[in-house]
């Protein structure tokens, strides 16, 4: 039984799980509290075992080979599992717990979340912390694998897949609607197809979210801007001919502090719902499951406070 674990010194595998999630010799050692040269060598010991140079350097960053990208999925979770399974269990205590969350967000889920999760917590987990990072991409499948975040606030559409390795937790649906500056007094499809249009791509996509649906029909819009964020946006929006498609609670915020019109989209797409994931097997699972529900408790369904311009 176990042969090839016999033969391994399994201390070899949080060096290499580290080293994969920082691409850095330096910062591997430094998270386990190792010299760089010890740290050297246990990757080297690890690599004859394999026989598989494991990492290559490339610039500052040690880049994973295709069998260490192969397994290190795999190692990760089953660390990460031992980890959990191994160390003793304490109940969670909200009053007294100082725990710091990582959470992965876009401009838009914190914004919709963090205001009202905030002023619930200063009574119920007043000393928790958060460093908020941007959502790479979406899911953020492989972040939460390798416990590089927490919890991840993200949106999906209707026919997005579920991953099987992944907690979804739906908080509320919203939609698309259309602001515009407050000259415009209508918006016909030709109207929306014939303008300039400001699009927000968090992931820096080539195209929105809405222009697969726009190709379903057979249309094309023209856009002008596209940008990784919502801050600067509806002021763009507000100064000139350009449209903007934004979730309607932003835009129902975004009416009080803008000279805007809200429209309704001049074409059918479907609605999406926000969510909370997590990995199944989170380090951090008893205080992570309290948070979610707090978040859950806290945040109810959005409705765009700006009146839609018929």
């Amino acid at each position: 039984m176990h042969h090839v674990l016999r033969r391994l010194d399994l201390n070899l595998l949080p060096v290499f799980d580290a080293v994969y999630r920082h691409r850095s010799v330096r910062l591997a050692a430094a998270e386990l509290a190792m010299s760089t040269s010890a740290l050297s060598h246990a990757l080297t010991r690890l690599r004859d075992f394999l026989n598989d140079p494991l990492f290559y350097r490339e610039g500052h960053k040690m880049c994973p080979s295709v069998y260490a990208e192969q397994i290190a999925p795999e190692i990760a979770a089953t660390l990460c599992a031992l980890n959990q399974r191994l160390s003793p269990v304490h109940p969670f205590e909200p009053q007294k717990s100082s725990e710091t969350f990582r959470i992965a967000v876009t401009d838009y889920t914190a914004f919709c979340i963090f205001p009202t999760l905030m002023k619930e917590l200063e009574s119920r987990a007043p000393a928790l912390r958060f460093e908020l990072c941007h959502l790479p991409h979406n899911p953020a499948l492989n972040e939460l694998l390798a416990g590089e975040v927490d919890l991840a606030l993200s949106f999906s559409e209707p026919d997005d897949v579920i991953h099987q390795d992944l907690d979804e937790v739906e908080l509320f649906s919203d939609e698309f609607v259309v602001i515009a500056n407050g000259r415009r007094q209508s918006l016909t499809l030709d109207d929306y197809l014939a303008a300039g249009h400001l699009v927000v791509t968090p992931w820096n996509e080539k195209r929105g979210l809405l222009d697969p649906h726009l190709a379903q029909l057979g249309l094309e819009r023209r856009i002008v801007i596209k940008t990784p964020s919502m801050l600067s946006s509806p002021y763009i929006i507000a100064e000139s001919e350009l449209l903007m498609a934004i979730p309607s609670f932003v835009a129902g915020k975004m009416a009080d502090l803008t000279q805007v019109k809200t429209f309704q989209l001049p074409f059918s797409a479907p609605p999406f719902t926000v969510k909370i994931y997590s990995h199944k097997r989170s380090g951090k699972k008893a205080s992570a499951d309290w948070l979610k529900g707090v978040i859950a408790e806290c945040v109810k369904p959005q409705e765009s406070t700006a009146p839609l311009v018929a």
